[in-house]
């Protein structure tokens, strides 16, 4: 081995980067949770630790100025198992120890995975009606509906990352082609005027001629939501059929008709569809006597699935989720003053195990460790003990 692979192994090896990246992963954790008061928890974890560096905006360019979540984690993860392949050995006596550190990749792991694969959404779920859906609280779609059938819809979904990038859409199912004209992430609608001078709106046909949309910056208060909206110009075979401006607002919601059909176009919460109907039964609000603070949410589901096979009452409260299909409800919020609307978060992430594996891991191998050298402290001053032969 030359001079130089021995300098960039022991450089991985080292305890002092682990000792440096403890330190920056506190500092970073820090910085996080000073900026969640401005930013949010969601906008936190993607600017600060699902990320390798953590960026700064210089007029219009990102420049990084620290080390992000997967950076630090991924630098502690490779220090650990180079530790291991070149400083420790596999002996009964650091049993403990190896059990430790095989905690604590798991729970770098574990961390790493629901960053990648997690997915959060939420259902609204009003008294008596069934829903086979959830909704996401982050990203939107476009919704274009064949509703000319009376007993079923056609929905053909544009997902808003093809506005942003303004490509063409041609679906099979539609008769005309979308293209995106502007999509605003965040934007203020206010009616417009007749003043002279005014640019003419983008919108050619709709509601949305009396209408302007101006982009604003994102928002990520948690007491404050952002407004999206999109101009859509569709195109059949014979030429433009109209710019119109869609928001997830009723007045934006169009309907209109092409081809013999009737179509409505909405931006709406992006949706994830589910094989089986949650029904709220019943959602009790409770408080404490004497106030207005909150006590305990709790709401009775029908659990449904079309073949019959799972039909029954599960009853969600708080820290007492359902599990079911991969997926878990979590009892999250309620409509204030209506007690027949209740909010479920729903959450997919296929590692969720590996936190608690570590843990135990982690934990065991702190008992085994203190065990043996306990065991060892016991069995020397019992030897020391002994007198020695004359």
């Amino acid at each position: 081995m030359n001079d130089l692979t021995r300098q960039f192994r022991d450089f991985f090896v080292s305890l002092r980067l682990t000792v440096v990246l403890l330190a920056l992963s506190m500092l970073l954790i820090f910085a996080a949770t000073i900026d969640q008061v401005n930013l949010g928890i969601w906008a936190v974890q993607q600017k600060y630790f699902q990320t390798f560096f953590v960026l700064w905006k210089v007029g219009e360019v990102p420049v990084p100025i620290f080390p992000g979540g997967y950076f630090l984690g991924g630098l502690l993860f490779v220090n650990l198992v180079a530790a291991h392949v070149y400083r420790f050995k596999l002996t009964w006596r650091k049993t403990g120890i190896f059990l430790t550190h095989l905690g604590l990749i798991l729970l770098l792991l574990g961390q790493l995975f629901a960053g990648l694969w997690q997915q959060e959404f939420q259902m609204r779920l009003e008294e008596g009606q069934p829903k086979n859906y959830s909704e996401s609280s982050r990203f939107m779609e476009l919704a274009i509906t064949d509703t000319t059938s009376a007993d079923h819809d056609d929905v053909v979904v544009i997902p808003t990352e093809l506005l942003e990038r303004g490509e063409v859409v041609q679906h099979p199912k539609l008769p005309f082609r979308v293209v995106p004209k502007a999509y605003y992430p965040n934007a203020g609608l206010q009616n417009r005027t007749d003043a002279a001078g005014q640019p003419p709106s983008l919108a050619t046909i709709g509601p949305g001629m009396q209408i302007d949309a101006t982009p604003l910056p994102m928002t990520y208060k948690p007491d404050e939501t952002n407004l999206p909206a999109v101009y859509v110009e569709l195109v059949g075979p014979e030429g433009s059929l109209g710019t119109r401006l869609v928001a997830p607002i009723p007045v934006l919601q169009q309907t209109f008709a092409v081809g013999g059909h009737t179509w409505k176009m909405a931006l709406r919460p992006a949706r994830a569809y589910r094989p089986f109907a949650l029904t709220l039964l019943k959602f009790n609000h409770d408080i404490y006597a004497g106030t207005d603070i909150p006590k305990n949410f709790s709401s009775r589901i029908h659990l449904t699935t079309p073949d019959g096979r799972d039909d029954r009452e599960v009853l969600i409260y708080m820290n007492n989720p359902l599990r079911y299909s991969g997926l878990t409800f979590y009892q999250a919020s309620f409509e204030e003053g209506n007690d027949k609307v209740t909010i479920l978060q729903v959450v997919r992430n296929p590692s969720w195990l590996l936190p608690y594996v570590s843990c135990v891991l982690m934990a065991v191998g702190l008992i085994v460790q203190f065990s043996i050298s306990l065991t060892g402290f016991f069995r020397k001053r019992r030897l020391s003990a002994v007198p020695a032969a004359p």
